[in-house]
């Protein structure tokens, strides 16, 4: 029973803002909504809505990106509170740490692992299928064995581990340097965004939407399943707006400015996921997107070939600012462990003149250029949503413990509104999402999770340095003897 308290101490705030009182405060509102976007509007809008359009939803998948960021929007507004009253670094795993209890902070934070691990190879990974598919519109041939790893019959991903390489040089140097890179970058993705979109309603043909929702998708309860399972796929696509809540601690005025950017970056999202689903299926019928460079594909097939090379290009900058955000997240979560002694205390130090957590960024990056040079995009997509929903789940929920804290007060800052009624709907709704997931999935993640709690209970739990616990500190003198 000492191991089980020990286990859901819940940890001070106090403690954490200390810990990341040596983190810079650089970031504003536009910087957030960069780094949002950049991570939202990456190997998601350039390759999800082909995908679950030809295997789950037809042209009914831009119904598929509504529902996602209708939901999102409301797990949005949840994380904006948690980071207005809750300005440290970590998301959802700090969030978890100080409501529920450390062991549930751990179990978020290790979802959220796994989810910015994988994320962040995905896009890497599809950032080299844009590049492959590039070359063959150029018809350039005789580098398969370097553009796939040997799970595909290459021998390893090389622009994918190049790409990661030329990220990790970038956030060494410092945040001023990834925030300006990614400013940029944003605002020529979101250029290259809008040629398609308009351009593309020139190649509309409304025979491609006949049926909008196909016959043999409509399985299940009122014939809903495809939509369903759409909806449950894309939720990768908007990791973006969490991965802010992980930055909170850099932000110049938490209170307010991370709610904005997450708030901006969610709109944004939903409106050009749709409208991009709007146009590529009306572009080429949905039975021929089962590709891994849709975007491009469309072009190509209404014999637009430069169209093609620029949309090519224009998606794989979209993806490079993807990863710059994501590793830029994991990183920070990584540190967060570290720092609470979770893991191995040299993870959470802050190093060289930029202060940058150099050991998490190096960890992050070794695996995340393993995952992504050696193993497929399909491999690596279908665990992500698990860990985005459970996050969702949690901070949905922990919203009415949280207004239950005089501790954290928080009169002055972003409150969701519609409380408690529309917290509740979000987390139910993020539940029933994790219920669409396939089987195999599911039993994955729940050895990823099994796997967590191992370590957390051999290591971290004996190890951690929580204070302020309502806990007698004797449990910890007892369980550490």
């Amino acid at each position: 029973m000492g191991l089980l308290k020990l286990a859901f101490r819940r940890s001070s705030i106090k403690q954490f803002t200390e810990a990341d009182a040596h983190l810079k405060k650089v970031l504003d509102t536009k910087d957030l909504v960069a780094l949002g976007i950049g991570t939202v509007i990456g190997t998601g809008i350039f390759i999800l809505p082909g995908t679950e359009a030809a295997t789950h939803a037809g042209p009914a998948v831009a119904i598929s990106f509504l529902l996602a960021a209708i939901i999102s929007g409301i797990s949005g507004m949840a994380y904006s509170e948690f980071a207005s009253a809750l300005p440290v670094a970590g998301s959802a795993y700090s969030y978890g740490s100080v409501i529920f209890g450390q062991v549930v902070g751990w179990f978020l934070g290790w979802s959220l692992i796994l989810e910015y691990f994988l994320a962040t190879s995905a896009v890497s990974v599809g950032f080299s299928s844009y590049l492959a598919g590039l070359l063959q519109t150029d018809h350039i041939s005789g580098f398969n064995s370097v553009l796939a790893g040997p799970m595909e019959g290459g021998i390893i991903n090389l622009p994918a581990v190049v790409l990661l390489l030329v990220i990790l040089g970038i956030q060494i140097i410092g945040l001023s340097t990834t925030r300006w890179v990614e400013n940029v970058f944003v605002a020529i993705k979101l250029a290259i965004l809008a040629i398609f979109i308009i351009v593309g309603l020139f190649f509309i043909k409304s025979n491609n939407y006949v049926p909008f929702y196909p016959k043999e998708f409509q399985t299940g309860a009122f014939g809903l399943s495809g939509i369903w399972m759409a909806t449950s796929g894309i939720f990768f696509a908007f990791i973006g707006f969490d991965t802010l809540a992980a930055h909170t601690a850099e932000v110049k005025n938490p209170k307010k400015q991370v709610a904005r950017g997450i708030i901006y970056t969610v709109i944004v999202a939903a409106v050009l996921y749709t409208l991009f689903a709007i146009v590529l299926t009306g572009m080429v019928n949905y039975t021929k997107l089962n590709v891994s460079d849709p975007a491009s594909f469309a072009f190509t097939f209404v014999g637009q070939k430069g169209l093609a090379s620029v949309i090519g290009i224009g998606s794989m900058i979209g993806m490079f600012t993807g990863v710059l955000a994501l590793v830029f997240a994991s990183s920070r979560l990584i540190y967060s462990f570290g720092r609470d002694g979770l893991l191995p205390n040299f993870i959470g130090k802050i190093s060289g003149s930029q202060h940058v957590p150099f050991n998490a960024l190096l960890i992050a990056g070794v695996v995340e250029i393993i995952l992504a040079g050696f193993v497929p995009l399909s491999y690596l997509a279908s665990l992500i949503n698990a860990g985005t929903l459970a996050a969702f789940t949690f901070v949905n929920f922990g919203i009415i413990p949280l207004r239950h804290r005089t501790d954290l007060p928080n009169e002055n800052g972003f409150r969701v509104p519609g409380y408690p009624i529309i917290p509740i709907i979000g987390g139910l709704t993020s539940f029933f999402f994790i219920t669409q997931l396939e089987t195999k999935t599911l039993v994955m993640f729940g050895v990823w999770t099994l796997v967590g709690l191992l370590i957390y209970f051999t290591y971290g739990v004996r190890h951690s340095m929580v204070k302020g616990s309502k806990f007698d500190q004797s449990i910890i003198k007892e369980n550490n003897a």
